[in-house]
């Protein structure tokens, strides 16, 4: 699964499936729960919260999903509701019994973070 987030949809939208949503010991990783991100847009961009580069960090504990994300600001109308479908998207899982989610401010959110070729589809 090592190229699971290079084969994703340029569009920004996530696959319906992911397929080997478990490694060998039946926990998810990080990389699993990055991919399943990918489904949640942010609805006044149309773009998905990873390629935007607002996931700043995603840990797997067993079972428990820890995921330090921030919004393009502080106050962003549709935080709640992106942080709302970020958890549902990772409790959708197998194997995840919690999701943690954590809204963070630093370092704070540029478009810097977008990732590169979407920056270019954007003109920055």
């Amino acid at each position: 699964m090592d190229n699971a987030t290079e084969s994703a949809p340029n569009d920004g939208a996530a696959p319906d499936t992911i397929d080997e949503t478990q490694n060998e010991s039946g926990v998810v990783s990080a990389d699993q729960a990055r991919l399943v991100l990918r489904r949640v847009k942010d609805p006044e961009l149309n773009l998905n919260i990873v390629d935007l580069g607002l996931i700043y960090e995603v840990t797997v504990d067993g079972s428990v999903v820890r995921v330090d994300m921030s919004l393009t600001s502080p106050g962003c109308p549709s935080g709640p509701e992106i942080m709302g479908e970020a958890e549902q998207q990772l409790r959708s899982l197998p194997g995840v019994t919690d999701v943690v989610m954590n809204l963070v401010w630093s370092p704070p959110w540029t478009p810097e973070r977008i990732e590169p070729r979407v920056r270019a589809y954007m003109g920055f």
